[in-house]
C-alpha cells in the first residue's frame, strides 16, 4: 500500500516494467516522522529527496530575526528537498518539519544517481518534476511581485485544498507572505462575502 502510491504519482510521468519498479522501490528508505519533527536543519547539506506517503511538511527559513518565512507545503503525493543544497552540496537554507504525523519515502542523492544509470526513464521524471518546481516558484515569485494578498490567499487555495483548514493559519501567513493579524482580518473579510 505505501508503495503504491508513489508508483502511481511515477506513472503519470513515466512507464515501468515490474523489474524497474522493484528496482525503484528498492531504493526507498521508509520513516515515519513525528509531528514537530525537522528531517533537515538550515545549515546542513540535504543528502535526498522525500516523497510524502500521509500527512504534511513545511520547507521554511528562518531569518536572523527569528522570523519564519514558509517556502513550501508537502502534503501527501508530494516531494520536498532543498534543492539548493541537493544539487550543490553546499549547506542549505531550509528547514523542513512535520506538521503532523507523516510517512515518507527517502530517495537519497547517491542512490538517485544510480537509478538514473540503471533505469535511465527517472531523469526525464524527475526533470519534470524540477521543470514543475521551477514554473511553481517562477510564478509564486510573480505573484508575490504584483498581485494582493488576498489573490495569492486564493490561489494557495487552489493548490492546496486539503491544507486550507488543516493547517495552522500562522504558516498559511508566511507562506503568503503577510502577518498573521492581517491575514486573520482578511480571511474573515473573505468568509463574510461568501
Amino acid at each position: 500500500m505505501k508503495f503504491d502510491f508513489i508508483l502511481d504519482s511515477v506513472s503519470k510521468h513515466i512507464s515501468l516494467t515490474e523489474e524497474e519498479k522493484k528496482y525503484f522501490l528498492g531504493l526507498l528508505e521508509y520513516k515515519l516522522i513525528r509531528k514537530k519533527q525537522y528531517i533537515l536543519n538550515q545549515g546542513e547539506i540535504c543528502r535526498w529527496s522525500v516523497f510524502v506517503i500521509s500527512g504534511c511538511l513545511r520547507g521554511f527559513t528562518t531569518d536572523k530575526n527569528a522570523g519564519e518565512h514558509v517556502i513550501s507545503f508537502a502534503p501527501a503525493g508530494w516531494w520536498i528537498a532543498d534543492l539548493y543544497s541537493l544539487l550543490s552540496k553546499q549547506p542549505g537554507h531550509i528547514n523542513i518539519e512535520a506538521l503532523e504525523d507523516t510517512e515518507v519515502l527517502f530517495l537519497y542523492k547517491d542512490d538517485q544517481n544510480i537509478l538514473y544509470e540503471q533505469v535511465p526513464k527517472f531523469e526525464k521524471f524527475f526533470r519534470i518534476l524540477a521543470e514543475n518546481a521551477l514554473v511553481a516558484n517562477q510564478q509564486r515569485v510573480i505573484d508575490n511581485l504584483s498581485i494582493s494578498a488576498e489573490e495569492r490567499y486564493l490561489k494557495f487555495c487552489k493548490t492546496y485544498p486539503t491544507l486550507i483548514n488543516a493547517l495552522p493559519q500562522k504558516h498559511i501567513a508566511t507562506y503568503i507572505g503577510v502577518t498573521q493579524e492581517f491575514f486573520s482580518r482578511m480571511r474573515t473579510k473573505l468568509l463574510r462575502e461568501k
